[in-house]
């Protein structure tokens, strides 16, 4: 690792202008993903803005009844909110399934967001890699895929997105909130990450030298019954082959509401709004379920050996939205 400066920031505005003083420079949270990149040579900033003192660390009802997640929360803090764990289940399951306990208690939520794909070749510096140098080349498409994109990706990069956080936060309609020298702005989570087309080293809609200040979540009543599967080829402490945070909403039998967010498919969290439209109005029962997921996937373009992808996901949906409907009926 090269040697980079520190220095730790007092306030949002503070953080900001530290920023835009140093092109090279970087926001420091828990660290637990730029860190491994600096050891690896994939990131090497000139300085660490340490933001994690910042207050933004609150978590709190608004007036309209949705949450307002700060920044600087931690991964264990956000999974054991009293309202997180009461209002969207699916988010407090979606981030226990994230690493262990010792990395959710330095990870922030606005690190989280941003964390890097874990390609071997992006993190591999002797190899070529679009995200890493544009222009260089994919060799993952030839070469080792088996847990890469099977929907979005392009001819420029087949990686995918690693946030278990992210996927249910972009099935209830989340929005990022930044502060830029220029003011405060807002994304919805669903514009955050750009599509991966020919600059997949472009990866979010972020404004140079924003600083994320946290994410709001709308009010969402259907996600009071809401669950995220992870499937992953270990029990524990590894990243998703495939996930889905699912919610619905059943009244004599009919779908009145649904939402359904993909994960480890694609550069980004996936919304399956294709899935969704299939879901409203149609009876809660196998067969519409298996019809939803083959709505989403039929725009699926896996490589020679992620084809798996499609029929576990498939099956994932079916399963998740399955328990939820017999979990309604207890």
């Amino acid at each position: 690792m090269r040697e980079f400066g520190y220095e730790r920031a007092d306030d949002v505005s503070g953080a900001v202008a530290l920023l835009a003083a140093d092109p090279d420079a970087r926001f420091l949270g828990g660290g637990t993903n730029l860190v491994d990149l600096m050891k690896t040579g994939v990131e090497r900033p000139a300085r660490l803005v340490d933001v994690r003192e910042l207050p933004l660390d609150g978590i709190e009802s608004t007036a309209d009844g949705g949450l307002r997640i700060g920044a600087t929360v931690t991964n264990s803090d956000l999974a054991a909110h009293s309202e997180v764990r009461r209002s969207y289940p699916a988010l407090t399951q979606a981030v226990l399934a994230g690493a262990s306990g010792q990395l959710r208690n330095m990870a922030t939520v606005g690190g989280n967001l941003l964390q890097r794909n874990r390609c071997g070749y992006f993190t591999d510096v002797s190899k070529p890699c679009n995200k890493r140098v544009p222009g260089s080349g994919c060799p993952a498409i030839t070469g080792e895929h088996h847990n890469h994109a099977i929907l979005g990706a392009s001819d420029h990069c087949v990686a995918v997105h690693p946030s278990d956080m992210g996927v249910a936060l972009t099935a209830f309609d989340a929005a990022v909130t930044y502060e830029t020298a220029d003011g405060p702005g807002e994304l919805p989570l669903a514009d955050f990450y750009l599509p991966v087309g020919d600059t997949p080293h472009r990866e979010t809609a972020l404004p140079p030298g924003a600083l994320i200040t946290g994410i709001t979540l709308p009010p969402a009543p259907v996600a009071a019954r809401s669950r995220y599967r992870k499937v992953r080829e270990r029990a524990s402490y590894a990243f998703a082959i495939g996930s889905v945070a699912a919610a619905l909403d059943v009244e004599d039998g009919v779908v009145r509401d649904a939402r359904l967010a993909f994960g480890a498919v694609a550069s980004r969290p996936w919304r399956a709004r294709a899935a969704e439209d299939v879901l409203i109005g149609r009876p809660a029962d196998g067969e519409t379920f298996a019809a939803a997921a083959d709505a989403e996937l039929a725009a699926a373009r896996p490589l020679p050996d992620n084809g798996y992808k499609v029929t576990l996901m498939r099956n994932l949906v079916v399963a998740v939205l399955t328990e939820l409907v017999e979990e309604a009926a207890r």
